[in-house]
């Protein structure tokens, strides 16, 4: 006599396993087929191979990629450049270091980046102090307030900013503010209700709900961003939360915001309506957005952003060329280091070169895997004659690169994976003489309270901490 339940449960097994293998294969011939970086697919390939259930899980959450994407179509986004293109045009020259020169012009023509001059910046590195400047601007606010962060908290400064923007309102003044869905998922909702409730337009970026819980999970909105009645900006890596302001608890936040005020917001303007109509579909053209500003003397800059549908890596590539350009000093601070191989070649032969080569990041960071992928890459960059600093007085979140005393740049941007491949990012590339020198002292100041490495005694560490590193280096691609 047959046993129709035992055929049917090894057909039953059998298909499953046809199925279930026949997923992680195509994944595999999918993975390898898209031609992206050969050490990020080598590390999708053997995380589907060793750990296929969750390597399956992971690559669809994770793994798949939107870079072909196209999230607004030619003809609205000319509409949306623009007053910022006609701006621009009225320029009679604009004059920036010649070693520059290139850089600029790479950036106008891959990423529509419109260099403007004369314009007046200040950096500040404490969140109090930023957040001060932050009010000010909101208090003088008369037409429109545009804020988009990746993280605003219902904390006391979330709540501190949320009432400065409701009193905009109350004063007339139209307040649209853009947070990102995944950097926000702890925050109530009666906190952004509450804001909708008092006349402020608040949009949420890529959403992620399920069953919609797809790779949008991975793509986030890491810009901080914001636009005060078209002439006024900030932009660097601080967030709205109380933690910016208090530090953590092995010491101080040490962070750096660029204001902005001059023709060059209008690039921050664009990137933040571009933004909106990624998340409203509403297309936002008005030249009431893009006031006429006189020239008020000051170093040009140049706002440009990165994203994972963009065809193009621009802040990553430009970065290379800056490291390229350098003659006699590059300076870095990030919280997280897991260079591609490229910036890590760049950064290797700059130093081999006789360039002056500093990567500062945290001694301490708030994320064990990626401090620990960070410390994988250490020696290597030893070993070609860059000086490593370990900043010990708090936490280094400050994304500040200078060079030469001649160009920086601060913005949302990490040295990481991440930040080139998946967020969507925004910095200020600022090319003047006259204030890059007080960049490079903020760097100098910061070092003081850092701990110089050097390659032997880094290379003594214990045997299980280098085997952590470099099991998490193997991951580094995916974090």
């Amino acid at each position: 006599m047959f046993e129709w339940s035992f055929i049917a449960s090894t057909v039953a097994t059998v298909a499953f396993d046809l199925v279930y293998f026949g997923l992680v294969i195509g994944t595999i011939v999918v993975i390898v087929l898209d031609s992206r970086n050969p050490v990020k697919t080598l590390a999708w390939v053997l995380v589907l191979m060793f750990l296929p259930l969750i390597g399956l899980l992971l690559y669809f959450f994770f793994g798949r990629t939107h870079r072909r994407e196209q999230i607004i179509t030619r003809k609205s986004y000319n509409r949306l450049l623009k007053n910022p293109m006609a701006e621009y045009l009225t320029q009679q020259s604009i004059e920036v270091p010649p070693a520059y020169q290139r850089l600029m012009d790479f950036f106008r023509q891959i990423n529509q980046s419109f260099p403007f001059d004369g314009n007046q910046v200040e950096a500040y590195t404490q969140g109090v102090e930023w957040l001060q400047a932050l009010l000010r601007a909101l208090a003088r606010a008369k037409h429109h307030v545009h804020i988009e962060s990746y993280i605003i908290e219902d904390d006391a400064v979330g709540r501190l900013v949320r009432d400065a923007l409701i009193d905009c309102v109350h004063r007339g003044v139209e307040v649209r503010l853009i947070y990102d869905d995944v950097g926000c998922w702890h925050v109530p909702h009666r906190f952004f209700n509450g804001m909708r409730a008092n006349g402020i337009e608040v949009r949420s970026f890529l959403k992620v709900r399920f069953p919609l819980f797809t790779s949008k999970v991975n793509y986030r909105n890491h810009r901080k961003i914001v636009v005060v009645d078209g002439n006024v900006g900030f932009v660097g890596g601080m967030n709205l939360a109380e933690r910016y302001m208090r530090g953590v608890r092995w010491g101080i936040w040490r962070d750096t915001q660029l204001r902005i005020e001059g023709r060059a917001v209008h690039g921050l303007q664009s990137t933040f309506l571009l933004d909106w109509y990624f998340v409203t579909q509403s297309l936002i053209t008005s030249s009431i957005y893009y006031p006429r500003i006189d020239r008020i003397g000051g170093p040009v800059v140049q706002i440009v952003t990165g994203s994972p549908v963009s065809p193009w890596r621009a802040v990553l590539q430009g970065l290379i060329m800056a490291i390229s350009n350098a003659k006699h000093y590059f300076y870095i601070q990030t919280p997280y280091f897991l260079p591609t191989e490229p910036l890590l070649l760049a950064l290797q032969s700059a130093a081999l070169s006789g360039v002056d080569v500093r990567v500062m990041i945290p001694y301490k960071a708030d994320s064990v895997l990626t401090h620990l992928g960070s410390c994988s890459y250490i020696e290597y960059v030893l070993q070609a004659g860059v000086k490593v600093y370990l900043y010990k007085r708090g936490f280094l979140h400050s994304k500040l690169i200078v060079s030469d005393d001649q160009f920086y740049t601060i913005g949302s941007t990490n040295m990481d994976f991440r930040s080139f491949e998946h967020n969507f990012e925004v910095n200020a590339f600022v090319y003047d003489a006259a204030t890059t020198p007080a960049m490079r002292e903020l760097f100098l100041r910061d070092q003081r309270d850092a701990e110089p490495l050097q390659l032997k005694s880094w290379q003594q560490r214990k045997w299980y901490r280098k085997g952590a590193e470099s099991l998490v280096r193997l991951l580094s691609p995916l974090l």
